[in-house]
């Protein structure tokens, strides 16, 4: 079931929690959005593993009458810098298999986005910005430039464009916007998290000289614990010693980061800041369990940020993606995000009545 803004306004007058469904600019009308058809989850026909499949396929067809233009390299072994280089090169043979999987998974994708725009918390969407890894290629961008013409050709209004921050700085961006601004007064930067079922991402996000609005990622830090298959205590350890290392950085630089820390995660947040459901990709395991708590156990880790208490804020890794955007979407009202990686992210917005990015 997705986590959905049926009556906002029990929350206008609310204390600040984790996964609010109403923010500072924008009101969250859907996130986590389970949606499914005959088949099973809507979004398993648009993910990473959904690509590749497609391009599979096509060096398999290729494979039964000749060579295969692109070598013997498998499929799930070429990056996304690879496929660009195909696509780019002068093998036409190889780009344009490379196109075929564009074509056929924009296709899917196209099909996929009908099926939201049905659900009547996705209707009037003006624009649908695409993030995750996918859209970090040549061939992503082809695919979501596709995607926007096949609906268009069925008569569906809707823009879809790329996500304008790099997909790894949105995750981290957005949380500046989780909070209301006056959180951040007398301060120039806060540190964000983005964990996710390969890497955890952390970053000091620094303000514009204008306004929140224009924040960029100062510095920031990755690790794939997908290498290392670490304890979910381990991966708590291992996060709090990166930001404790970047806390030090801003404060050599002086850079005074404000003492809030921003976290993206996969699944449904509750208001305590526990995970419902959808974290089953974290690593470790059980971090849906009734006894942890991931803010809880950053601010026990770092419980000091500066001369302060530390403050924690956590919402879905999609819906903190998403609000990267915010300071690009003054000119709609209705609109979401989808997030292509190992899964398909959702959420969906609305812009706030008489507020907007300055």
């Amino acid at each position: 079931m997705a986590k959905s803004s049926s009556d906002p306004r029990d929350e206008v007058n609310a204390p600040l929690a984790h996964g609010a469904l109403n923010l500072p600019l924008v009101t969250i009308d859907d996130y986590n959005n389970e949606l499914r058809d005959k088949d099973g989850f809507v979004g398993d026909n648009a993910n990473k593993k959904t690509f590749q499949q497609k391009l599979d396929d096509w060096r398999k067809r290729i494979r039964k009458v000749g060579d295969d233009p692109i070598g013997k390299t498998a499929t799930e072994k070429l990056s996304k810098k690879k496929i660009d280089a195909i696509l780019k090169g002068d093998d036409l043979a190889a780009a344009a298999l490379v196109m075929g999987a564009v074509e056929d998974f924009a296709q899917d994708f196209a099909d996929v986005i009908g099926k939201f725009l049905k659900d009547k918390r996705w209707g009037k969407t003006d624009r649908i910005v695409v993030g995750g890894g996918f859209r970090r290629s040549h061939f992503g961008e082809l695919t979501i430039a596709r995607t926007m013409v096949i609906l268009k050709a069925a008569g569906v209004d809707v823009e879809v464009v790329p996500i304008v921050h790099h997909p790894d700085e949105a995750g981290l961006i957005g949380a500046v916007h989780l909070m209301p601004r006056w959180m951040f007064k007398g301060h120039e930067a806060i540190l964000a998290v983005d964990i996710g079922g390969t890497n955890v991402r952390a970053g000091v996000v620094q303000f514009g000289k204008d306004d929140v609005p224009d924040a960029s990622v100062w510095e920031s830090a990755i690790w794939r614990h997908a290498d290392d298959e670490p304890s979910r205590t381990a991966t708590i350890e291992k996060l709090a010693a990166m930001l404790r290392d970047l806390i030090g950085k801003a404060e050599k630089a002086n850079l005074k980061p404000a003492p809030i820390i921003g976290i993206a995660c996969p699944g449904i947040i509750k208001a305590d800041g526990s995970i419902e459901r959808g974290g089953q990709n974290l690593p470790g395991g059980n971090w849906e369990s009734d006894s942890f708590n991931l803010p809880a156990a950053l601010m026990k880790a770092i419980p000091e940020i500066g001369d302060d208490s530390t403050f924690v804020m956590m919402h879905n890794d999609a819906v903190v993606q998403g609000l990267s955007q915010i300071p690009f979407m003054n000119d709609v009202s209705r609109w979401a995000v989808l997030t292509i990686g190992t899964g398909l992210g959702n959420a969906h917005f609305t812009n706030r009545e008489g507020t907007k990015p300055r």
